[in-house]
C-alpha cells in the first residue's frame, strides 16, 4: 500500500511581552493555523515585567502546542521559525522570546526539521502584507512599513533579500510608543489593559466635538510622550471618556499621518503597510486611508495584534530558498 504523502507546513512562534503566539502556514501561503493566548495583567496595571511575560509563555505554551497539534494532524511539519528579538537591531533584546526559542528548538529536535529566526517586527511586517492581500504585490519590491504598537513606533524602508525582510528605519517616536499611550490613558479611565478595543468603542459613543491635537512631528519623528498629559487634562476637565477617547485616536491618526506624509514626499512613489496592534484600529485605518489614497494598506485585525502568522510565512519563505 502506498503511503499518502501529507502537506508540508511551517510551524512559527512568537512570545512577545504581551501574547503567546504560534502559528502555521501550509504549501500554498495560507495560515491554517493562527492561535494565541494573552499574557495576564492584573487590574489597574499598565504591562508586566519581563520575568512574570516569561513565566506566562511557559505556562501558555504547552496548552497552545496541544490545540496546535491538533490543528496539523493532516499536515507535515517540514520547519520552525521563531522570533528571536523585539526589532532587526544589533541591540535589541527582550527576555521573554527566550520563552520561544526553548519552544522552537525542542520542536526541532523532536521532528528533525530545520530551525529558523526572526524579529517580532519582520512577523508584524509580514502579516501585514498576508492580511492585506498585498504580499503578492509588494513582497519583492521596496515598501514603506509603519510598526504600531505598545513596544514599538517606527516607520521603516523595507526590500526583501532572500528570505529575509531587510529594515532601514526612517523615523518613529522620540519617547513613547502609540500603544503604551493608549494604555496609560485608558488606565487612567478605568479600562482594563490592554486598553485599544475599549477605547475605540468608547471613540465611536463620542458625539462631541473634538478638540484639534497639538501634534509633535519633525519628518518622520514625533513625540507622543504630550499625548497623555494633554488627555487626561482634557478627561479631567470634562469627565467625558468617549471624548477623551476619540481625542486620542485623532492624535495618534494625525501623527502618523504626517510622518507618512513626509516619506511620501521622499518616496512618492512608495507603498505604505501598517502593522502592529495599534493599527487594529479600524477608526484610524479609515482615516488614514481617507488621506492617503492609493497604494495604503492595513493589516486585518486578527494579523494587526501580536501573532506568530507572520513568522509562520518567515518560515515558508526561508524553507524554500
Amino acid at each position: 500500500m502506498v503511503p499518502i504523502m501529507r502537506e508540508a507546513c511551517y510551524i512559527g512562534i512568537d512570545t512577545s511581552n504581551y501574547t503567546t503566539s504560534v502559528a502555521v502556514a501550509n504549501e500554498r501561503g495560507e495560515i491554517v493555523a493562527n492561535l494565541k493566548a494573552p499574557l495576564p495583567v492584573k487590574e489597574g496595571a499598565r504591562g508586566l515585567r519581563q520575568s512574570d511575560a516569561v513565566f506566562a509563555h511557559t505556562k501558555n505554551l504547552p496548552l497552545l502546542l496541544d490545540r496546535l497539534r491538533d490543528s496539523i494532524k493532516a499536515l507535515r511539519p517540514v520547519a520552525v521559525c521563531y522570533s528571536e528579538k523585539p526589532r532587526n537591531a544589533a541591540d535589541s533584546y527582550m527576555p521573554c522570546f527566550l520563552s520561544g526559542a526553548v519552544a522552537a528548538h525542542a520542536i526541532a529536535a523532536a521532528l528533525d526539521i530545520p530551525i529558523y529566526t526572526c524579529s517580532h517586527q519582520e512577523g508584524h511586517v509580514m502579516a501585514a502584507l498576508y492580511s492585506s492581500g498585498a504580499a503578492k504585490v509588494l513582497l519583492n519590491r521596496e515598501f514603506g512599513a509603519f510598526h504600531v504598537s505598545g513596544g514599538t513606533t517606527e516607520v521603516l524602508y523595507v526590500t526583501k533579500c532572500e528570505a529575509a525582510l531587510h529594515t532601514r528605519l526612517l523615523g518613529g517616536s522620540a519617547d513613547l510608543h502609540a500603544g503604551q499611550a493608549i494604555d496609560r490613558i485608558g488606565v487612567a479611565m478605568g479600562l482594563s489593559f490592554p486598553c485599544g478595543p475599549q477605547l475605540e468603542a468608547l471613540a465611536g459613543e463620542n458625539t462631541q466635538k473634538v478638540p484639534r491635537p497639538r501634534i509633535s512631528v519633525s519628518g518622520a519623528t514625533c513625540h507622543l510622550s504630550g499625548l497623555e498629559n494633554l488627555a487626561l487634562k482634557l478627561y479631567q476637565e470634562q469627565s467625558d471618556k468617549a471624548l477623551t477617547a476619540a481625542y486620542v485616536l485623532r492624535f495618534i491618526s494625525e501623527t502618523l499621518f504626517s510622518m507618512a506624509k513626509h516619506v511620501r514626499g521622499l518616496y512618492p512613489a512608495l507603498p505604505l503597510v501598517f502593522s502592529g496592534g495599534v493599527m487594529s484600529n479600524r477608526m484610524i485605518a479609515a482615516e488614514l486611508t481617507g488621506k492617503l489614497g492609493q497604494d495604503v494598506y492595513f493589516a486585518a485585525p486578527a494579523f494587526s495584534a501580536d501573532n506568530a502568522a507572520g513568522v509562520a510565512l518567515l518560515c515558508r519563505e526561508k524553507s524554500l530558498q
